[in-house]
């Protein structure tokens, strides 16, 4: 016999729906063409287009997930946003609303008013099930089937959201005021990547015009892992946000052509680098070798040299851009020749003084004293002229690091890039955005970081990442020197950091497993542990031979794992078996693959049901260093939510232990 409350619920989804579709419907039938100029239209088309984008409806996903009775005697269904029926009441609250709060943050302890909190379970977006936990009454013991079965749902396909799984520690991130900067680190599988980008979409519903205006940024490691996470926010109905890599962020600026030496990069990305682009910049000014003379009229007006040496001296200290001061310049000299004819009895006005700024001897005098310069021009001159480099380097950088940098023609590559970025914003200042989320952070240089700082120089940041996986020789190796170059330790812009360590998605055996290392690569963070009653599967197996682990009845995604060098080699291993799969960073990313095959410098953030580890040992060497190459295999060791498969014909790294 059916269940009354369950057909009741699934009754209420459908009416949801419909709503939903009506809502929809509504915002189609609008007619812009009723604006009053081209450009209103403009705005008003771009409005509708972006609400029915929020309201599109994925029959596969749950439109709502939970629902809270008040012990007023009100209730409210919670979902991933606002539904209402004709009359304008809520069928399905926005669990970003306040009143939505209670669903992740009440307990028996403290019910925030609530007396039973209900969870749903669903399949392919059908209400299957119902779960209730009574909040006015005490409990032995907190623990939801649903939420598990929700955590442990097989990923198939892109990340998917966790509004129906949110933790209370994980909430008060997500919920943090738009003034906040946040720092999260975060083992593996504790939903760091997540917590950002539903921090992201938080804030983009509680300020919604401001954001919208001011914009907000994603930045993540690689384009698979932006193509990973890409349908998270679409999702929540969100598609404001921008997502960009950190390449792409600062190739606008200058187009990347080729690579350098892990040294070399290393040191291109030191912060000390932004004081030798600050002086090589700086040192563009010159002094007058004459005075300057504005012919006005019969008369010519003389600033002498030593007053143009004050005016550059005060130009230098007021803290402004390069740029900026350069443009203040002719006004400056346009003032100085108008003392000069109040003194002699005139009566000049502003008039006056715009036409001698403009004019031809005060644009040379500017020109000659205060060049302009090219960001991309600077840095190719540092890094091409031993002379030019020696001067703007001296006591910052030894001579055998200004040996290190220089080439003969180099070729473009990121951290070229990241030094044009920086040499742009001494120039013109870079616009801030009201909000950046950084994550995998820990991978970036000081320079990198502060490109991604001054795009929230006015706004807020949410930066994650875990020391434990940082796999790049110019990675952060402290989170304090890392908020520094962000920008984000200065008076009235701190951010306070906040550290993840129970893990939702690894299993126990598997996590415990990868936690060997951390005493060698992060001895100072706290082992991670798992929430999950299922403890996983973890295996081992001698020789690089696939079959077995691929022939099992798996449901869920699968990876293999391998060291780049292996990766053409399991290529032909699949192509020449038929196995429908996928190369992460060489194929187009498309869904219907069974196995994803993934370079092991590819893995970081990706998270696959059950994963197949090929020869740790070839994944450590193939770093510039060992304690690099462990930090790597951390990484790969914590992508599986089920299973984890290792294959190895070497001796697993004595770090590990024995298995």
């Amino acid at each position: 016999m059916p269940d009354p409350e369950l057909t009741h619920e699934q009754g209420h989804l459908a009416a949801s729906r419909q709503a939903l579709a009506r809502m929809r419907a509504k915002t189609e039938s609008m007619d812009a063409s009723a604006a009053g100029d081209w450009v209103s239209r403009q705005f008003l088309e771009s409005a509708i287009y972006r609400r029915m984008k929020a309201l599109e409806d994925d029959p596969t996903v749950p439109l709502f997930f939970g629902r809270l009775d008040y012990a007023a005697g009100e209730d409210f269904y919670v979902g991933r946003r606002h539904v209402t029926d004709e009359l304008g009441d809520p069928m399905v609250v926005d669990w970003r609303a306040p009143i939505s709060l209670p669903f992740y943050r009440a307990q028996a302890k403290a019910p925030m008013g609530v007396a039973r909190r209900r969870r749903f379970g669903f399949q392919t977006g059908m209400l299957t099930a119902y779960e209730d936990e009574r909040l006015d009454r005490p409990r032995d013991e907190e623990y939801s089937r649903i939420l598990e079965e929700e955590i442990e749902r097989p990923r198939v396909g892109p990340m998917r959201d966790i509004v129906a799984t949110i933790q209370p520690e994980q909430d008060v991130i997500v919920r943090a005021d738009l003034t906040e900067s946040v720092l999260v680190q975060g083992a593996p599988g504790t939903g760091k990547t997540a917590v950002g980008l539903h921090r992201a979409a938080y804030l983009l519903y509680t300020h919604r015009d401001q954001l919208t205006r001011q914009g907000v940024l994603v930045v993540g490691p690689n384009a698979s892992f932006l193509r990973y996470i890409g349908d998270v926010l679409p999702a929540l109905g969100e598609i404001d946000a921008r997502h960009s890599t950190i390449e792409d962020l600062v190739a606008e600026r200058a187009p990347i052509r080729g690579t350098d030496d892990p040294a070399v990069a290393t040191l291109k990305g030191d912060a000390r680098m932004a004081e030798v682009l600050s002086r090589a910049i700086w040192g563009s000014v010159r002094q007058p070798n004459e005075p300057l003379v504005v012919p006005r009229g019969s008369a010519r007006w003389r600033v002498p040299a030593y007053e143009i040496e004050e005016i550059l001296a005060s130009q230098k200290s007021r803290g402004v851009r390069y740029g900026a001061a350069r443009a203040m310049l002719a006004q400056r000299f346009a003032h100085a020749v108008l003392v000069k004819m109040e003194l002699a009895g005139n009566s000049p006005d502003d008039r006056v003084q715009d036409a001698v700024a403009r004019s031809r001897p005060v644009k040379a005098a500017v020109d000659e004293v205060w060049p302009r310069v090219l960001p991309a021009r600077i840095v190719k001159q540092l890094l091409t002229e031993p002379d030019f480099l020696a001067t703007a380097a001296d006591g910052v950088l030894s001579p055998e690091e200004q040996a290190l940098l220089l080439r003969d023609r180099p070729k473009r590559s990121l951290a070229d890039a990241v030094l044009v970025d920086e040499a742009a914003d001494l120039v013109e200042r870079t616009p801030s955005l009201g909000h950046v989320v950084a994550d995998e952070a820990q991978d970036l240089s000081p320079m990198m970081l502060r490109a991604v700082g001054r795009r929230c120089s006015t706004g807020s940041a949410t930066v994650l990442g875990d020391l434990a996986q940082a796999t790049t020789p110019w990675g952060a190796r402290s989170w304090e020197a890392a908020l520094g170059h962000l920008g984000l330790r200065h008076p009235g812009r701190a951010a306070h950091i906040e550290e993840l360590t129970q893990g939702f998605r690894v299993p126990g055996a598997v996590i415990e497993y990868a936690a060997r290392l951390l005493p060698v690569i992060a001895p100072e963070l706290r082992p991670p542990t798992s929430l999950r009653r299922t403890r996983g599967e973890l295996r081992f197996e001698t020789g690089l031979d696939l079959t077995g682990a691929l022939a099992e009845e798996r449901i869920g995604s699968v990876g293999v794992i391998a060291p780049d060098a292996l990766v053409p080699r399991f290529t032909r291993w699949l192509e020449g078996r038929q196995i429908a799969h996928q190369v992460l960073g060489v194929d187009e990313p498309a869904l219907d693959k069974q196995v994803d095959l993934v370079p092991a410098s590819l893995a970081k953030g990706l998270e696959f049901d059950h994963v197949v580890l090929v020869e740790p040992a070839d994944i450590v060497d193939q770093e510039a260093d060992r304690m690099t190459g462990l930090r790597r295999l951390y990484v790969c060791l914590t992508r599986a939510v089920t299973s984890l498969v290792v294959l190895h014909e070497r001796e697993l790294p004595p770090e590990l232990g024995a298995s």
